[in-house]
């Protein structure tokens, strides 16, 4: 690794190889040159003067690119797809002459987009898919834990450690509805020519329609796609990346809403993410358990849903049949979009399986928050032996204001059961009392929940791509 010029960190700390491969060079050139055999295949099929013997010496050098002729060629003529052109008719003599023909640069360069595209939300997919199912793992195995439940970030009727787990994939499931739908929208360009009207291939084909109409979806077949776009200018049109890109980005946003109560949890002390055996969770403060997995979680998703603004604008910008100021944008935008989500989703992969929960000190939180919320219970309880509702009510709220006031202000214990026991209008003794202190009355359908989710929505899911599960993260730093 060259150690004197920048290297971007989503190659370096992020994205998995697997993804850097799909916005490789080899991945785009390689491509270029399935398109270019998929196009001289077309145009032999419908008739033009194109030997098989050429198509096999095409096919012969459809990986082993030519790197350093393209790119002396491109400092000459400062076109890409020419010198590339140019530098496959080199390993390619007897079909240098029909290599791109008809075709204009966006045959090669856009077609590819949309290829690379379409393969990067199949990993984008498999592992979201596999976050999903680690997170329904652990929502099943804490489903009845209780645990204190917040609004606003302050103490509220309890819920379950695994109904909460529901609420994250819950958001991912949404992600994966919106990936799948976009995944089965696209579609290629095909080739259209310099301003998406074909006329290039009028003159190639001497007008003959009906040959012309199939050129694009013999393109599509035999490059993996159903169709291609009906209409465009010289470009496939610049919203489909924008639909991408915010499919991104919504993933980004379920991954930090996520990351951020891990991160909260883990301040409580009540959930942990993994924390290795040597691992330094800070300089100078060498007890501290730094969740920097989420918060780097946190980090690359705040990036994402930026990033997502930039496809918008293009795709807003874009003059007539082409301009381009979308490509320098496009170039960043894309690839570092895609890098840093798969960099999210190991990370999350990563958490979830190794996600710690101490049961001790989540029940010892909620039972000092428990009697404000077995208030209701009380007064009911208090009724049936003769109490007065409307009374009770006022001196439930009195008693828990003083109790409130005695844990902010005296720093003792919540002593809310003792003040009730003590009051003659309860009529009920502390033993009582105490039994109304199972955490499991107050969760509600929590478990209940769970498991319908899990099964009426997340196992069906799971099953349906069962195939893409087994996915293990590799986290670099």
């Amino acid at each position: 690794m060259s150690t004197d010029v920048y290297q971007s960190p989503l190659s370096e700390r992020y994205a998995s190889k697997e993804m850097q491969y799909i916005f490789s060079q080899d991945m785009k050139f390689r491509t270029w040159r399935r398109l270019w055999i998929a196009l001289a295949e077309t145009e032999k099929e419908l008739g033009l003067p194109i030997t098989e013997e050429q198509i096999e010496e095409l096919k012969a050098h459809a990986e082993d690119i030519n790197y350093e002729v393209a790119k002396a060629r491109e400092k000459e003529v400062r076109h890409d797809v020419m010198s590339h052109v140019y530098a496959y008719g080199v390993q390619c003599p007897k079909a240098k002459g029909i290599i791109h023909l008809g075709a204009t640069s966006c045959y090669v360069g856009d077609n590819t987009d949309i290829i690379v595209m379409t393969e990067a939300l199949k990993l984008i997919k498999k592992k979201l898919v596999n976050v999903m199912s680690e997170l329904a793992d652990f929502a099943d195995k804490y489903k009845a834990q209780p645990t204190l439940a917040f609004t606003h970030f302050q103490p509220a009727q309890p819920t379950t450690v695994g109904k909460r787990a529901t609420l994250w994939l819950q958001e991912f499931s949404l992600d994966l509805e919106d990936l799948e739908h976009v995944l089965s929208t696209m579609k290629l360009l095909g080739s259209k020519g310099t301003t998406g009207t074909q006329a290039s291939f009028l003159e190639l084909f001497d007008g003959d329609q009906e040959k012309i109409d199939k050129i694009d979806p013999m393109i599509a077949e035999k490059m993996g796609f159903a169709e291609c776009y009906p209409v465009s200018g010289q470009t496939y049109s610049r919203k489909v990346d924008t639909r991408v890109l915010n499919v991104l980005a919504g993933i980004a946003a379920s991954a930090h809403k996520m990351s951020n109560d891990i991160r909260l949890l883990q301040h409580l002390k009540e959930v942990e993410e993994p924390f290795e055996k040597s691992q330094i969770g800070s300089s100078a403060m060498a007890y501290k358990r730094n969740p920097m997995r989420s918060e780097r979680i946190a980090s690359l998703s705040r990036y994402v849903m930026i990033d997502a603004l930039n496809p918008a604008i293009t795709s807003a910008t874009q003059w007539f049949e082409r301009t381009l100021d979308d490509s320098a944008n496009k170039r960043l935008s894309v690839p570092e979009g895609f890098l840093a989500t798969d960099g999210i989703l190991d990370l999350c992969l990563n958490v979830v399986d190794g996600l710690v929960v101490y049961p001790k000190v989540i029940e010892k939180r909620l039972m000092s928050e428990l009697p404000f919320m077995a208030t209701e219970n009380i007064m009911m309880d208090a009724v049936k032996v003769g109490g007065d509702r409307q009374e009770l009510h006022e001196r439930i709220r009195e008693l828990s204001m003083e109790a409130g006031r005695n844990v902010k202000v005296e720093g003792k214990e919540n002593n809310l059961l003792e003040l009730i026991a003590a009051d003659s209008a309860f009529n009920l003794s502390l033993e009582d009392l105490q039994k109304t202190m199972d955490p499991a009355k107050y969760v509600g359908r929590s478990k209940e929940q769970v498991d319908a989710f899990l099964e009426k929505v997340i196992r069906p899911i799971l099953e349906a791509n069962k195939e893409l599960l087994g996915v293990k993260a590799v986290i670099n730093v």
